[in-house]
């Protein structure tokens, strides 16, 4: 699915790390008889053209309810990058029944999670509460999404809150190096975060912000997946009249013109800090492209399989150059990126870099051994189920899978497409899609110590 979004290059390296550790256990467990398997799914298209998704899975007494909406923040308009997830935030910050802070005391009194997101592509609102406590909980999920009031002095708080993040997170390298690199890369509504910047939110109103959820938040724009302590047919009977009440919209559109930087370019950014920061990469593909199995594999090989990948190996173990190094592939809706990604010293930057451009161009230039494509081919088809090991998990995937059109017989589909893979497909895609020599890299550094300096302040 999509990357998703941690920005720490450390924190996804040993995040890795660790999902390799369990990996035994995974396969061990997949192999062992009565292991869990992957619920049926029940899917339906409401008269209002909302789809449902309804899982049953009874190991504890929760109902987890994720509503998506296809409204990320690629829909921002321009000028007023964050409306996106300002709206999304916005759907608890008070209703014409309840204002945020009655909202937030009966959260706590039900001891439920109720949250709201906004990414690149999707915003989603999230219900997990115990069986006993679903009407209620559902009650109150569906007034603020029904009923929300947006009010100007919330809505301004919120803003003065994110602005303060944005400005806190110019001290963390990694972060930096991430935002440019997407700055520079997109030409298109990729390039800005979701939280938006300083300079756009500034020109966001309560008034912008109603519109937009106007111009979004409609049942044919959403895909609702119910998972949990719940039959289908008291989905049926307790929860869809419900949103049956929800009218059907016209939905905002807005034309996505996929376009890239041209490379290769250099960003470099002075910051008075120990380790450099850096991200070297181009543009990638969708998820829904054909090739994102075969260049999962590749990916693995190359960076994403942590202490198992060439860059890992070549960079860390043989040369000792950086703390953590990994590849990413970022496949959204449409055409995302390819990354790497990797800390090292300042006065080892330059040489880091130099290495991962020579692997990138290693790897198109023969087959990957047989044991790193079998290595790479029983990770991914091993560690599937962690993806799906909580209800939160199970909900969050339903939806994706509903929302890329993946099919409902993907779980089942997985391990053969990813088992069909071969040495020659993985070579095809690297020839195919590794652009070594035009790679947008974006170096956040002590330039001096990294001997990166230039006299005109490039």
């Amino acid at each position: 699915m999509n990357v998703r979004s941690c920005r720490s290059v450390a924190h996804r390296c040993l995040n890795l790390l660790s999902s390799q550790l369990l990996i035994f256990f995974v396969i061990v467990l997949l192999t062992t008889p009565g292991a869990a398997a992957m619920p049926a799914v029940e899917r339906t298209v409401l008269s209002n053209k909302l789809v449902v998704l309804v899982a049953e899975e009874h190991t504890l007494p929760f109902v987890t309810v994720h509503l998506l909406i296809d409204c990320g923040s690629r829909k921002d308009p321009p000028g007023r990058e964050g409306i996106a997830r300002l709206a999304a935030r916005g759907l608890l910050l008070g209703t014409s029944k309840r204002s945020a802070e009655e909202i937030n005391r009966e959260v706590d009194f039900l001891g439920a999670y109720l949250t709201s997101s906004a990414g690149s592509d999707w915003a989603a609102l999230n219900l997990k509460i115990l069986k006993k406590d679903m009407d209620r909980g559902m009650d109150l999920f569906m007034d603020v999404l029904m009923n929300p009031v947006f009010p100007g002095e919330e809505i301004r708080r919120e803003i003065d809150k994110t602005m303060a993040a944005i400005r806190a997170a110019e001290d963390q390298p990694d972060d930096v190096a991430e935002k440019a690199f997407n700055r520079e890369l997109f030409l298109s509504p990729y390039g800005h975060p979701p939280e938006g910047t300083v300079e756009s939110l500034p020109r966001i109103d309560r008034d912008a912000v109603e519109r937009f959820y106007r111009d979004n938040y409609h049942p044919n724009n959403a895909i609702l997946v119910v998972v949990g302590d719940i039959t289908p047919v008291e989905v049926k009977t307790r929860i869809l009249p419900r949103f049956e009440e929800w009218k059907e919209g016209t939905v905002f559109t807005l034309r996505f013109k996929t376009a890239f930087a041209g490379g290769p370019k250099t960003v470099k950014i002075n910051r008075p800090v120990k380790q450099a920061n850096i991200v070297i990469g181009h543009e990638g593909i969708s998820r829904g492209d054909r090739d994102f199995y075969a260049l999962s594999v590749m990916n693995y090989v190359l960076g994403g399989g942590g202490f198992a990948s060439r860059l890992f190996d070549e960079i860390r173990n043989k040369r000792g150059l950086a703390y953590s190094v990994a590849s990413y592939l970022d496949s959204r809706k449409y055409p995302g990126s390819f990354q790497i990604a990797l800390q090292t010293k300042n006065a080892s930057a330059g040489m880091a870099m130099k290495t991962a451009l020579k692997e990138m161009r290693k790897i198109r230039r023969s087959l990957v051994r047989k044991k790193e494509l079998e290595d790479a081919k029983k990770y991914l088809i091993g560690s599937f189920p962690m993806r799906i090991d909580t209800q939160e998990k199970l909900a969050r995937f339903l939806g994706q899978v509903e929302y890329y059109g993946l099919g409902l017989d993907y779980p089942d589909r997985y391990p053969s497409l990813i088992g069909a893979v071969t040495r020659g497909d993985v070579l095809r895609v690297a020839r195919k899609y590794l652009h070594p020599e035009k790679c947008l890299t974006v170096i956040v550094a002590d330039l001096k110590e990294a001997g990166l300096e230039e006299k005109d302040g490039s």
